[in-house]
């Protein structure tokens, strides 16, 4: 289904913005699988090249949001013990970190340790 993605990555922004508990990783990882379902489905690929390009949106998504492309590409390897996907994973990380600072030049991370210094100053002032 096309929604189940959008689902994945609005529903825990949702959460997270709301000041909701819940993770990055587990959202981020579950988000780039349903993108890459949806993808390979739209495409007719065989099993094999669904396997490759979900684990692909799961490395590619995480990095989108880390800016830690070699990370993410390690995290999916460690958890799938795909390792003859490395070349693939490290690909999908590269490209998503460049697609990613063309959008928004800071990672979701140093957002966070802005607002809370900023946050910080303005209670000590």
């Amino acid at each position: 289904e096309w929604y189940i993605p959008v689902l994945r990555i609005f529903g825990p922004a949702l959460s997270f913005t709301s000041g909701g508990a819940g993770g990055i990783f587990a959202p981020a990882l579950t988000a780039g699988a349903s993108i890459g379902s949806v993808i390979s489905g739209a495409l007719h690929l065989t099993p094999h090249e669904t396997n490759v390009v979900v684990l692909g949106g799961m490395v590619a998504f995480l990095t989108g949001i880390t800016r830690a492309p070699f990370t993410s590409a390690i995290i999916v390897l460690e958890m799938t013990d795909r390792h003859s996907l490395i070349f693939h994973l490290m690909l999908a990380g590269m490209v998503s970190s460049i697609a990613s600072l063309l959008v928004v030049r800071h990672s979701l991370y140093d957002m966070i340790k802005t607002q809370m210094l900023a946050e910080l100053r303005g209670t000590k002032s």
